[in-house]
């Protein structure tokens, strides 16, 4: 029985969520909704995906699209650059096992269906 590995079963995940507008979501008062690069922490990127909905939602926002990027090895594999920031980020998520937003850019006039929301 090798149960002290269990712990090593989480991993970060990359996630980019789409919001939409509710009271209270503390996004720009003109802003039609916004996105937020997460690292949420996970047994698999199903889990990271339910917690990180799961916590914007008791935080009074709308989640209305969640788009997976994987974990640090699969981001590198894809040819993803991540930066010692992100690191330390990915890191803090992993350690706390918990949702960390990175980077919250609102929306303004409908600039969230244009499509520009995948990293280049």
């Amino acid at each position: 029985m090798e149960k002290p590995k269990k712990k090593s079963r989480q991993q970060v995940y990359t996630l980019l969520v789409q919001v939409g507008r509710k009271d209270g979501d503390g996004l720009p008062k003109n802003a039609t909704g916004g996105a937020l690069m997460i690292y949420a922490s996970g047994v698999d990127e199903a889990e990271a995906v339910r917690e990180t909905v799961a916590i914007l939602k008791q935080a009074d926002l709308n989640p209305l699209d969640v788009t997976g990027y994987g974990t640090i090895e699969e981001r590198e594999a894809q040819g993803h650059e991540i930066n010692d920031d992100e690191r330390v980020l990915m890191d803090r998520a992993l350690s706390e096992n918990s949702v960390v937003v990175a980077q919250l850019t609102p929306f303004f006039h409908g600039e969230e269906s244009d499509g520009d929301l995948t990293e280049q």
